[in-house]
Parts: C-alpha cells; structure tokens; sequence
C-alpha cells in the first residue's frame, strides 16, 4: 500500500496493522488505540501540531515502514 498525506487512517490501520504502534508512539492515536480517529494521516498529524516537514517525514517513515512488511 502506497501511503501518502491523503491515506484514510482506517485504511492505513486495516492494510498496516503495523503502523498502530508507530503512530502512537508519535502520539498520533488510531481506531485500535482506543481513540478512534476518523480522516487522513495529514488531517490527524494537523491535529497533533506537526508541521508539513514533519508530516511529509511521517508519511516517508509510513512508507518505510510498509516496505518492510
């Protein structure tokens, strides 16, 4: 799954289990972590005050991270 700014955070948790743990440890909190956010990865990172640097640096980790899996 190719994950970009605009990638639904329930899509990204359904297809990347493993991105749950990632984004909570960057305090971004999902549908499994017991806040359920409903949006983008960019409309949650906006949320949580990250800057455009800091989101296009989360999505480039998201990405890596997916292609580990």
């Amino acid at each position: 799954m190719k994950i970009d700014r605009s990638t639904w955070i329930e899509d990204l948790v359904r297809a990347r289990p493993d991105a749950v743990r990632f984004l909570r440890e960057r305090g971004i909190r999902c549908l499994a972590c017991g806040e359920p956010i409903w949006g983008s990865v960019e409309e949650a990172a906006r949320d949580k005050g990250l800057t455009d640097a800091q989101i296009d640096e989360l999505v480039r980790d998201l990405n890596a991270l997916d292609s580990r899996g």
